[in-house]
């Protein structure tokens, strides 16, 4: 196969503009929270007017689908490339050393889905709630196939372990006021969850 075959077509006018909208509303909603996520302000910050919007999306809940989707793939995304830079054996200290960071607590904007949003997600509409856990089973999933005891009884428990107590952590670091406080949140989850690493 050529490289001229292989390559996908160039998108449309309009799939490039519905992909620069939902990468928009990814960010708002981390940012601002769902309800904080207006479909005037996302569209004004896409570059577009609001009166282009129902050509893209059924509905304001639609487009808060498509951004929890898309917010949720960014983090498993990057935990991917995290671990896919690391040695095998070290694929998973790679991710929560990275998910745990300084740097990640202050990307609300672009950072964890889950840690941004997870405390919302109750009241959201039904698919908007089944993007977000969709995203949150593939996060499980990568942690356990990096794990030392994949394939072994019990892993996929420890992913879920792991899981929560880093998107627990993340959230307190960001809640306080306090820069020791915050940082101590993050290390001392670090040290529980990489304690050879």
């Amino acid at each position: 196969m050529s490289a001229a075959t292989s390559r996908r077509p160039a998108p449309s006018r309009k799939e490039a503009t519905h992909e620069r909208i939902v990468e928009t509303a990814a960010r708002a909603i981390r940012r601002s929270g769902y309800g904080g996520a207006g479909v005037v302000e996302i569209m004004k910050e896409a570059g577009l007017t609001h009166g282009g919007f129902y050509a893209h999306f059924d509905s304001r809940e639609g487009m808060l689908a498509e951004a929890a989707d898309r917010a949720g793939a960014d983090t498993v995304a990057t935990m991917a490339r995290v671990a896919a830079s690391a040695p095998p054996e070290q694929a998973l200290n790679a991710m929560l050393r990275a998910y745990l960071s300084k740097a990640h607590v202050e990307s609300v904007e672009t950072g964890c889905a889950v840690a941004a949003l997870g405390s919302e997600m109750p009241r959201q509409a039904p698919r908007v709630r089944r993007a977000a856990t969709r995203r949150i089973k593939e996060m499980i999933d990568l942690v356990a196939r990096h794990s030392p005891e994949w394939g072994q009884p019990g892993a996929h428990e420890r992913a879920l372990v792991t899981i929560a107590t880093a998107v627990g952590a993340l959230v307190l670091a960001r809640a306080v006021d306090d820069p020791k406080l915050s940082d101590a949140l993050r290390q001392e989850a670090l040290n529980h969850l990489t304690p050879a690493g």
